[in-house]
């Protein structure tokens, strides 16, 4: 696990101390730090520092920097089942409040954001109380996030390649899956194998990003991740008027590979609403696609996207312009559950969801898997 935080003073040390017993640290760690400056802001120290060998499904308790308040989290189990949380485009508004609490009433493992966190946008004051905002909960729970557009904050000649105070900030293991970016790396959890892309890095046949994801793909394992995730920001099918279109270019560069592998599920932020699609391949319904699922309604200041385009398509199976975040549940090797969470007031209401079986465990699909198929002929079967 790694313990990120920002100190004001410079002479605190990059260390966590933890334990399994509240206020008993038997174990210490130390890492790095960092500190940025965009025009006048200066960030105070980042600190990053990777603790473990951690146990599965155990509370760990710790304190930064080597003393102060104490947390604590859980580390995820070693088997089935698993939990996901998922919320995109977070923001800082009443509407995030709410969708966090939503969150935390009910228990997950891991918390998976698809771009678009604090919606700074060039004010780096907006990063610090971000983190205020969410230390409560990301302080408990793994937080995998990738980049959104609002996470860029490029400036012509002074900061042209952006992603400043998110490098800087949202340290991600890009490394140990072997990517030379940190706007895109993949990670296994519990027969978990999740992949996030970055829609804002170059994703051209032949970038960085094209070749790291042929290579991480073709290291799966189904045996032993039965199930694969991926997490984008600019959806690539989407039936609102928002964002229309944004996301061709990179669906166009790599969904066949995403196909050819059996990814399961595709989540993507960017259009503030939520919107699930049938099994889905190059703009046809295809029992061995993956379902995409539009989940961009977390909170942001910028309101929700009411416009849809109607008729609706007929592989649009549920959509709607409200707040509110997603659940993945992964029960075993072949089956899963994701329902998604409207906000109604002080209550978190189940609007749709869904039980689904794992490609890797569908014989017609575990089969073009294994042979890496070209385009196949659509299939308008809508079983899931």
């Amino acid at each position: 696990m790694k313990v990120s935080w920002v100190s004001d003073e410079s002479h605190v040390p990059s260390r966590v101390d933890y334990g399994t017993s509240t206020g008993k640290y038997e174990s210490s760690a130390t890492g790095e730090h960092t500190s940025y400056h965009y025009f006048f802001y200066s960030s105070g120290k980042i600190h990053h520092v990777t603790i473990g060998p951690l146990h599965p499904a155990t509370t760990y308790y710790y304190r930064c920097g080597g003393y102060g308040q104490e947390f604590s989290f859980r580390t995820p189990p070693a088997t089935f089942p698993i939990e996901f949380a998922l919320v995109g485009d977070l923001g800082q508004t009443g509407w995030t409040t709410t969708t966090l609490e939503h969150i935390n009433a009910s228990n997950y493992d891991v918390l998976l954001l698809p771009g678009d966190l604090s919606y700074a946008d060039t004010q780096q004051l907006l990063w610090d109380s971000f983190g205020r905002l969410v230390e409560p909960h990301a302080s408990r729970r793994p937080w995998m996030v990738t980049q959104g557009n609002h996470e860029q904050e490029t400036f012509p000649i002074i900061y042209p390649n952006g992603f400043k105070a998110y490098n800087s900030r949202w340290l991600m293991p890009y490394e140990e899956s072997g990517s030379k970016s940190n706007l895109y790396y993949s990670f296994d959890v519990v027969g978990t194998h999740i992949i996030m892309l970055g829609s804002y890095a170059d994703f051209r046949a032949n970038s960085g990003q094209f070749n790291w994801l042929a290579n991480d793909l073709a290291k799966i394992d189904r045996s032993q991740t039965p199930w694969v995730v991926v997490i984008i920001h600019a959806p690539w099918y989407n039936s609102n008027l928002a964002h229309q279109g944004e996301g061709e270019n990179m669906r166009v560069a790599m969904e066949e590979m995403l196909y050819n592998s059996g990814v399961d599920l595709v989540f993507a932020g960017h259009v503030h609403a939520y919107e699930r699609f049938t099994r889905i391949y190059n703009n046809n319904a295809d029992p061995c696609g993956p379902i995409y699922i539009t989940i961009g309604d977390g909170g942001n200041k910028e309101g929700l996207a009411m416009r849809y385009k109607e008729p609706k398509p007929s592989t649009s199976i549920f959509r709607e312009a409200s707040f509110g975040h997603g659940r993945l549940r992964i029960v075993n090797n072949t089956h899963a559950h994701w329902s998604w969470h409207r906000n109604n007031d002080s209550n978190a209401v189940v609007s749709d969801e869904i039980w689904l079986q794992s490609l890797s465990s569908s014989p017609s699909c575990n089969l073009k898997i294994q042979q890496k198929p070209h385009l196949t002929q659509p299939n308008a079967n809508d079983e899931l």
